[in-house]
């Protein structure tokens, strides 16, 4: 493979995010067991995103979710062609005694755990009100990569940016949000955002999202960019991915 640097951080983020493909996926696990540099970057996004499962609040599942498990964990681990009538907890304790002792079912989980949790936080909503996305991005900071803000954008045009921690903001400055699509003559702005509290937009007057599209946020004089671009430091960025 010759993916350069910033490639292989992107490849690496879309599998931690889940949003590759069965046959994609294996194919990278399988080259992870042969390239260290690919394992750092996994293990990289999975320390960044890992935050981001906290956000979403503990949901009961239904009373049919465990028969649904028991049957699926049958149709795995029975002959070819056998049939008859589930018992949920028969199943269970035979099947999943099987499934603890499958080091292949415990490999998959093991790189697929984070990247279930973020889906569903995506999915389940950052907050209440949050649109149901069909975009998000992780705006990360360019020195460390640490997580500090998430996008989600929704297919009705509603963005919702949630910061993931307080980002302290020097006297007489403050955090502006800017986004670019690949082929825009340059970044458009999408206001000021305070830095701990969730900023909800419209996005009605600009092209919808589309994979790719990078948002960032810098730092710039208090009542905002003097000249419609960004002229401080890029505090956060980061790439949409959609998720559905």
């Amino acid at each position: 493979m010759s993916e350069t640097p910033e490639q292989l951080q992107q490849l690496a983020g879309e599998y931690v995010l889940g949003t590759l493909s069965a046959a994609e996926r294996r194919a990278l696990e399988q080259r992870m067991t042969r390239e260290p540099l690919l394992r750092a970057e996994v293990a990289a996004w999975e320390r960044r995103l890992l935050p981001l499962t906290s956000l979403a609040p503990p949901v009961e599942p239904s009373a049919a979710v465990w028969p649904r498990i028991a049957a699926s964990v049958q149709a795995a681990f029975s002959p070819a062609g056998a049939a008859g009538p589930v018992d949920a907890g028969v199943t269970l304790a035979g099947g999943w005694r099987r499934c603890w002792d499958d080091l292949r079912l415990w490999r998959g989980l093991a790189g697929g755990a984070v990247a279930a949790s973020l889906v569903l936080a995506v999915l389940l909503g950052l907050r209440p009100s949050a649109p149901e996305a069909a975009y998000m991005v992780v705006l990360v900071a360019p020195q460390d990569r640490g997580a500090g803000w998430v996008v989600q954008a929704s297919l009705n045009r509603q963005l919702t940016l949630t910061p993931l921690h307080g980002t302290v903001v020097p006297d007489r400055k403050a955090l502006q949000f800017w986004t670019k699509a690949p082929g825009w003559s340059g970044p458009v702005s999408l206001g000021l955002v305070e830095s701990d509290r969730s900023l909800k937009l419209a996005l009605d007057k600009l092209p919808p999202v589309q994979p790719d599209q990078l948002f960032e946020i810098t730092l710039e004089p208090a009542t905002g960019s003097p000249t419609g671009k960004p002229t401080g430091p890029v505090l956060y960025i980061g790439k949409a991915v959609k998720v559905m």
